[in-house]
């Protein structure tokens, strides 16, 4: 029976030796933020790394000390979970635990806040050693394979070799992705969900709006605002809503709201106040996010997700998967037009010229790119059943 991993807190860890970058830069002095649930085995073989977004945390599963409004699991994803006495629920809390998708009564499931962020890993918003100052726009512009390159490093710390599996939705499946490309000896399954082997052009298109919103807000500084009194919250708070509404569908919104007025159909014909529901939820989202995240984390991860293409370099996306030895789950959701289903198909094919293990699943849901993380209970029995498979082999 599926059960909670409790309270949990957030622990730190310095890595020993600077971090190289693909950018030719190296950085020093980098921490990382994580969380770990369930026990390692003595022989360090039952790791399961799970990977998030780009507004995600290291905060995966259980309750912790946060205050629940500053967690990430806000929004849509939000509704059916109970803070708890006003802590903080896990964004992926109903995958990971006794029971779950990544059960951790058999495999040891770590979760980092991600190279780049501001949830306790360094990023733009940290103190730049060589300045006594936060980096700002001075932070080296990080790739997905940076932040694997990190994960990688911090995992060596712990002494864990080898992965079970590397799991994550969106950018999380990217990493996932990169990981199976980077270190294919060291990684047997990768769970990739929601996501692609490189964004399509709309994709960039409404990732490029959502950074523009924030820089043309004289509020950014050209990325020098702390310490200021000011901040690009303005600009912030367009960028989420432009990304949130990318992760919903048109069905989904049409069914919370359709075209239904705050004001018992009253239109107070006014420029400023949103009239409409949808605007209003619009607004408590950007209001919201503002509060716990950082715009320079925001634009440097856009910035990360927006570069991905894991054939760059390749003549095709099979020769890109030529040296792969994980095997390969993908689940994608049919409203999700961000990530849509035919880039899990492609990925499938490529992993299939390539002579790789791979499975694929389509599942029919409205909700758009956040099924990710609402279609929990229909994506458990197909991960479940993919990670026994990989224990028999």
């Amino acid at each position: 029976m599926a059960g909670s991993v409790g309270s949990v807190d957030t622990r730190f860890l310095d890595l020993p030796a600077p971090l190289a970058l693909d950018c030719g830069r190296e950085l020093r002095s980098v921490r990382v933020a994580y969380e770990t649930y369930g026990t390692l085995s003595p022989e360090r073989d039952n790791v399961i790394l799970v990977c998030h977004a780009l507004s995600g945390d290291a905060h995966a599963a259980g309750l912790s000390s946060t205050p629940a409004e500053a967690g990430t699991r806000d929004g849509f994803a939000a509704e059916s979970r109970d803070g708890a006495a006003g802590k903080a629920l896990g964004w992926w809390d109903g995958m990971i635990g006794p029971g779950k998708a990544f059960d951790t009564d058999h495999f040891y499931v770590v979760s980092t806040n991600l190279l780049g962020g501001c949830r306790g890993t360094t990023g733009p918003s940290s103190i730049n050693p060589e300045t006594g100052r936060p980096y700002g726009s001075d932070f080296p512009v990080v790739t997905v394979a940076d932040m694997v390159r990190c994960e990688r490093a911090f995992l060596d710390v712990l002494g864990i070799e080898r992965l079970a599996a590397v799991a994550g939705g969106s950018l999380g499946g990217m990493q996932a992705l990169q990981w199976a490309v980077s270190y294919p000896d060291q990684v047997d399954a990768i769970v990739v969900i929601a996501s692609t082997h490189g964004l399509h052009p709309q994709g960039v298109a409404w990732n490029s709006i959502a950074r523009e919103s924030i820089m043309r807000d004289p509020a950014w500084q050209d990325g020098h605002y702390y310490g200021t009194g000011s901040t690009p919250d303005a600009g912030m708070g367009v960028a989420r809503m432009v990304g949130h509404i990318t992760y919903l569908s048109g069905p989904a919104l049409e069914d919370r709201f359709a075209r239904r007025l705050q004001f018992a159909d009253d239109i107070r014909y006014t420029l400023r106040e949103p009239e409409f529901e949808v605007e209003s939820y619009l607004r408590y989202q950007a209001n919201s996010f503002v509060k716990r995240f950082d715009a320079n984390t925001y634009l440097y991860l856009s910035r990360a997700l927006t570069y991905f293409d894991v054939a760059r370099g390749h003549k095709s996306l099979a020769e890109a998967f030529a040296e792969v030895e994980a095997r390969t789950l993908l689940i994608a959701f049919s409203s999700d037009w961000l990530y849509p289903p035919a880039a899990s198909a492609e990925i499938e094919e490529a992993l299939r010229e390539a002579g790789k293990p791979v499975e694929y699943h389509l599942i029919d849901a409205p909700y758009g790119h956040d099924c990710f993380l609402l279609e929990e209970a229909r994506q458990t029995p197909i991960v479940r059943r993919f990670l026994n498979e990989g224990d028999h082999e």
